[in-house]
């Protein structure tokens, strides 16, 4: 047995005319739907992968200056050496450094020609402050395993890993305290720019690299 498409009977004009069209009703239906749609999308990608966070003193100067807007990859992994990583501080606000050395590193200031060294080996810091020097103080400390060693880019005008060396775990903050990395600048406009890994950091500091 064969079956047919059932054959729909022509309509006359006056029920084409009699029935309700519901385009309209219809289109402003889908553009709710998307704009809703576009909302919930934002907020999971806020919650859950990037979130933008407000730049509110000088301590990652010339880095990131104040009142500067930067996005962070909240999805980031494993933070490394040169990262500059948002992460719950020592008073448990959000806070933004750089990391210097990561855990089992040792990290001192400074060598004979006032360079921080990560396990023996200098860094070249050319994102530091230009008035600054790469430390003040002298200092040298092993990093506990699951740890950081944060310090900002204005390094007299930050209150850093070397602040807190008198605190458990020498200063350092743990893994676990990251949101997230800075990938970044937004806002201002005009100094909109991706935040990548300086250089010197690809250098081999042995200790598991």
């Amino acid at each position: 047995m064969t079956v047919e498409p059932e054959r729909k009977e022509p309509e006359n004009e006056q029920d084409k005319q009699d029935k309700p069209s519901g385009k309209k009703g219809g289109g402003l239906r889908e553009t709710l739907f998307l704009l809703l749609s576009g909302v919930v999308v934002a907020l999971l990608l806020q919650a859950f992968v990037f979130q933008s966070f407000y730049i509110p003193s000088e301590s990652m100067e010339n880095t990131l200056l104040k009142n500067d807007r930067v996005v962070v990859n909240k999805l980031h992994g494993t933070s490394e050496r040169g990262d500059i990583v948002v992460f719950k501080g020592w008073g448990g606000e959000d806070t933004i450094k750089r990391v210097i050395a990561v855990g089992g590193d040792t990290v001192k200031c400074c060598d004979a020609k006032r360079r921080v060294t990560v396990n023996g080996v200098p860094l070249q810091e050319g994102y530091i402050h230009p008035d600054d020097l790469p430390s003040g103080d002298e200092f040298e400390k092993v990093v506990p395993a699951g740890r950081l060693w944060v310090m900002g880019d204005h390094r007299s005008a930050s209150y850093d890993s070397r602040g807190h060396e008198e605190q458990e775990q020498n200063g350092t903050i743990s893994e676990d305290d990251v949101i997230g990395r800075a990938v970044a600048i937004y806002w201002p406009f005009s100094r909109a720019t991706v935040l990548s890994r300086p250089d010197t950091f690809t250098q081999s500091f042995g200790k598991g690299e």
